[in-house]
Parts: structure tokens; C-alpha cells; sequence
């Protein structure tokens, strides 16, 4: 089962690569990790993205609970929230591809940021399964590269 682990911890070195170790000693494979500044620059969010068995992500988020580190845990993947990945992808173009990779972009609204002789790149903030629609969509077209960051997710509502 895939969930999504949000972590309030300090800003501080050593941090992220703990939260790692963690996964790492229980066999746990990290789909994405991001993490940055909240709006309290002493406290960091970490949004961690894994597919595991319940029992073992709940004895991974048992041990993160009791690092000293961490302000607080919550497992996402039961609650309603709201998600977003930005990827930035660079496509090759030709004279004939150009306005059909325009219209891609426009048909997800991904914005440009910048254009060569040979080459267009775009941005997008989305859920993951439509950054995943724009790169299968442009793949044919030939991707020269791309970077994603990894899932950032809040719970809806007022808690």
C-alpha cells in the first residue's frame, strides 16, 4: 500500500539523512522524499512517500515518533488531503513539433520558462498522476531531460 508520511522535525543538519536511515534498517524503499522549511524557520516538513504493508510502515512511524528530533508524525494515506509535485521537463523540438507540444502544454497548463534552437522546457505543479499524463504525453516527442520533486502534501480542513 502506498502512504504518504508527513513529519514536523527540526531544521537542522543531520535531520533528513536520519529519517532515511530509519526506512533503510526496515527494508523500506522511498518513493520520494521532500522536505523544506515551514513557516517557522526552526521547523522543517517532510513529506515521505513509500509502498509498504501497513504493519511495517506502522512500526517505522513508531520508532520516527520517538526520535528527538521529530515535533510530529501523521500518516496522510487515510485522510482527504491535497498534493502537488512540480516537475520541470525539456523537449526536444522541430520546426513541425513546436505548436503540437505548445498545445500539450497548454492542454495541462504547464507554463514555459524557456525555449532554444532545439529545445522547450516547461514547468508544471500538479498532482502526481498528471505530471505523469504530461511526461507519458511528451515522451514520444523526446524528452532530453527532467527533474521532479518528489510529492508535497497538507491534510484539508482546519486540522
Amino acid at each position: 500500500m502506498r502512504h504518504t508520511i508527513s513529519a514536523l522535525v527540526q531544521n537542522k543538519p543531520g535531520v533528513l539523512a536520519a529519517m532515511a536511515h530509519v526506512f533503510e534498517r526496515h527494508d523500506i524503499n522511498i518513493r520520494s522524499i521532500s522536505c523544506g522549511e515551514t513557516e517557522r524557520e526552526d521547523v522543517s516538513r517532510m513529506i515521505i512517500c513509500v509502498e509498504a504493508g501497513d504493519e511495517k510502515v506502522g512500526d517505522v512511524t513508531r520508532e520516527i515518533e520517538s526520535l528527538g528530533f521529530v515535533l510530529g508524525l501523521e500518516d496522510l494515506s487515510d485522510r482527504d488531503l491535497m498534493d502537488r509535485e512540480l516537475v520541470m521537463i525539456k523537449v526536444r523540438i522541430t520546426p513541425a513539433s513546436v505548436s503540437q507540444i505548445l498545445q500539450i502544454f497548454e492542454v495541462f497548463r504547464a507554463n514555459v520558462i524557456d525555449m532554444g534552437n532545439e529545445t522547450i522546457s516547461a514547468e508544471l505543479a500538479a498532482p502526481q498522476g498528471k505530471v505523469a499524463g504530461l511526461i507519458r504525453t511528451l515522451a514520444p516527442h523526446g524528452i532530453q531531460s527532467l527533474s521532479r520533486t518528489g510529492l508535497i502534501a497538507l491534510s484539508r480542513g482546519d486540522g
